[in-house]
């Protein structure tokens, strides 16, 4: 077992990643030399790998693990954390803007008794569309997976070794990192650090893609669109009811006649549309089941850097 692990998922990083190795490796080394850096490269294209290799060589505490294909960041996370082997595992992005000088705070904090430490940003050091895309992503999600989840913690945090387990049992086909680690529990504390800029090029995650991670996740997470088409479609039947009452009241009280042709077909189209939404929204969530019992791995590795722990007399 190794004291401290640190997992970072590596997409389009190459520039990036001698200065993140160099001052991971200072802040480490003041906790203990006892660490190891896992390097998760999800093919984005560049020269990562090469760089991940180099490392691996002048460092045998750098361990990389390279995908056979672009399987996404929440399931890089996945496969560091199931390569690791810290009793204390440090999850980071590969972009230095979760800066590697605030993991002795954030272990420091978990010594005090807490499983979970979480690196909440003060100041967030991105675009104004990022962060308001990233707002409304995390209140919805809070909203819908009925969880407390705060938009200002990223993947940055550590973890004990024992909540690196229950993780780890979790299987579900789609990874949300953040949301699987509290749905696990443990004491929880946050701290707050300084969110830097990026070492170097823009975020890969456009709008389209965080609308369609919200989109999955939420469905992952919760039943709760279903129950909330339940009572729109009661509450319309409820409405739908008392006008009609009101349209037989009208027409006995004061001899007016029943409203037909542009009511009728309004309704029409709006009940219909109601109806193929909902339909839309059990089809979703049919298709993610079946995805579920296909059983195919979350992820598949295309090699690894040479790992000592495999190496037997």
């Amino acid at each position: 077992m190794t004291h401290l692990s640190v997992v970072v998922p590596v997409y389009k990083a190459e520039n990036s990643l001698d200065e993140l190795y160099q001052r991971l490796k200072v802040a480490l080394e003041t906790i203990s030399t006892d660490f190891e850096i896992i390097l998760v490269e999800d093919c984005g294209g560049d020269n990562s790998w090469q760089v991940i290799e180099r490392l691996a060589v002048a460092d045998k505490r750098v361990l990389g693990v390279q995908f056979s294909r672009n399987f996404g960041q929440h399931y890089g996370i996945t496969a560091g954390i199931d390569h690791c082997s810290g009793d204390w595992v440090v999850v980071m992005d590969c972009d230095l803007q979760d800066q590697p000088e605030e993991i002795p705070r954030l272990y420091a904090k978990a010594q005090e008794g807490y499983d979970i430490v979480l690196a909440r940003r003060d100041a967030r050091q991105d675009p104004l569309h990022k962060r308001i895309m990233s707002w409304l992503f995390y209140k919805t999600f809070s909203y819908l997976a009925d969880i407390e989840y705060d938009g200002a913690c990223g993947n940055f945090r550590i973890i004990s070794r024992n909540v690196v387990e229950n993780y780890s049992r979790m299987g579900e086909q789609l990874r949300f990192f953040g949301g699987l680690v509290q749905w696990v529990g443990f004491p929880t504390a946050s701290i707050e650090v300084k969110h830097a800029k990026r070492f170097e090029g823009n975020s890969t995650y456009t709008f389209a893609k965080l609308w369609k991670l919200a989109a999955e996740t939420i469905i992952a997470y919760s039943d709760k669109p279903l129950r909330i088409g339940v009572r729109f479609g009661f509450g319309m039947a409820v409405l739908a009811f008392c006008y009609g009452i009101y349209i037989l009241l009208r027409a006995w009280t004061y001899g007016s006649p029943i409203p037909g042709w542009n009511s009728l077909i309004v309704s029409l189209y709006f009940i219909g549309g109601i109806i193929i939404a909902m339909l839309g929204i059990i089809g979703v969530y049919l298709g993610k089941t079946f995805d579920e019992t296909k059983k195919r791995p979350l992820y598949i590795v295309r090699r690894v850097t040479f790992d000592e722990r495999n190496v037997t007399d």
